[in-house]
């Protein structure tokens, strides 16, 4: 955070003591990241706000800012993955929605929801996290996570190969905070020496990498007899129907197109958890 770097003035406003049930370490985490991002999008010497009140059975932590805003047609998406607003404010920034979906499945994962708030480009943007107050808070734990999403893809081998360093590593988080082995490589023959280094069941791969493409590094597991079994997804900004017929021609078994939702992502990966007879059925 470059709060104090960039002179931005941070204003609390706390209500009266509440308790809910969340995993202190990943709340924080919530709370980093929305303020990295209000941070992020305020220039130098602009406001910040973080208030937190009760609304009914609930506990409301708003962060908003006198940033840059968001574009109404970027609004819908700025919790998905590899979200980017108008060029001229993300172009230094690196784009929306990364630190943003980690946002949301941590909210998720606890039983509340967040939404986003933005009258408009220049206007600023308020990002509410709704979590629900504990029952009884003498009783409260520290962790009330939603065990089935934490688990889902447990077991699953999966590789994030995307030369977005920021993207390939946030996604790889998230995976893992729904049970996936996941790692990540930045173009493609080091995608290509982490598979000659550790078997993978998933590959997550991006088609418009600079020096060798994503259908390259495709084509070049599908030579290898030892990866047969590779489920290889395209995670791509090429969503044209031409890019599609293609991604299938050359053996993918999903084309997912950016910004992607994280949800889609982890439905598609748990099909894939069936086994190879259903992948093959899914090709």
């Amino acid at each position: 955070m470059h709060l104090e770097e960039a002179r931005q003035r941070l204003h609390v406003n706390v209500g009266p003591r509440l308790t809910i049930n969340a995993d202190a370490v990943r709340m924080t985490q919530v709370l980093s990241n929305l303020l990295n991002n209000a941070s992020k999008f305020t220039p130098e010497e602009g406001d910040i706000w973080l208030d937190v009140e009760v609304e009914g059975d609930s506990a409301l932590i708003r962060v908003r800012d006198s940033g840059m805003g968001i574009a109404p047609e970027t609004l819908p998406h700025v919790f998905d993955l590899f979200t980017q607003g108008d060029a001229a404010v993300t172009r230094e920034t690196g784009g929306l929605g990364i630190g943003l979906a980690m946002v949301r499945l941590l909210v998720e994962m606890h039983g509340g929801k967040v939404e986003a708030k933005s009258a408009g480009l220049g206007r600023g943007a308020e990002f509410t996290v709704s979590m629900p107050l504990a029952v009884d808070p003498r009783a409260a734990t520290t962790s009330e996570l939603d065990r089935s999403l934490e688990d889902c893809l447990s077991g699953l081998r999966v590789l994030v190969v995307d030369d977005n360093r920021d993207a390939a590593d946030t996604l790889r988080t998230l995976l893992g905070l729904v049970g996936a082995d996941a790692s990540a490589a930045y173009d493609g023959p080091a995608a290509l020496e982490t598979l000659d280094r550790a078997a993978m069941d998933v590959l997550l791969l991006d088609l418009g990498m600079p020096g060798m493409d994503g259908y390259s590094v495709a084509r070049r597991i599908r030579e290898d007899p030892r990866h047969r079994d590779i489920a290889i997804i395209a995670v791509t900004g090429r969503s044209q129907v031409q890019d599609i017929v293609r991604s299938q021609l050359e053996g993918f078994v999903h084309h997912l197109c950016k910004p992607t939702d994280f949800n889609d992502l982890v439905g598609v990966l748990r099909n894939l958890k069936r086994g190879p007879r259903e992948r093959s059925a899914m090709a």
